[in-house]
């Protein structure tokens, strides 16, 4: 499997006080925000010359990233690798015995397939594996 760093997933309360900060005290671009409605979020992705910061606002008190909040505060969530074939990498997971959140991709930011590997399978870090072409 061959993996790129793609973005960092950054929780926060305050979607528009954290990006106060990237933008107007750092400099960086920021995108425009998008909801991403099955996964109660809205999402800000900051540029950094490479991989980016990825800021998420719970639109839900039951969401997971809700959830991340009240359990440990605002900041790091997850990181997430870039794949050419996200089926194929979520079958050899699952034949290696890698504990998946999504055994199957789902829609993320941007109509990227997306699909999370649980924690308890990668030493605590939250990772998600994104394809962005949909071949």
């Amino acid at each position: 499997m061959k993996a790129t760093l793609d973005h960092v997933g950054i929780a926060v309360r305050d979607l528009n006080e954290a990006l106060r900060f990237f933008r107007d005290v750092l400099g960086l671009q920021v995108s425009q925000t998008e909801v991403v409605s099955d996964q109660q979020v809205r999402v800000t992705h900051v540029e950094t010359g490479g991989a980016s910061l990825e800021f998420l606002e719970a639109t839900d008190l039951a969401s997971p990233v809700a959830r991340f909040l009240e359990r440990r505060g605002s900041g790091l969530h997850h990181i997430t690798l870039a794949v050419d074939d996200l089926e194929s990498v979520l079958e050899d997971l699952q034949a290696r015995g890698i504990k998946l959140i999504d055994v199957a991709p789902r829609i993320g930011v941007g109509g990227s397939r997306i699909a999370f590997i649980h924690p308890s399978s990668t030493h605590g870090v939250l990772i998600e594996l994104k394809q962005s072409d949909h071949a």
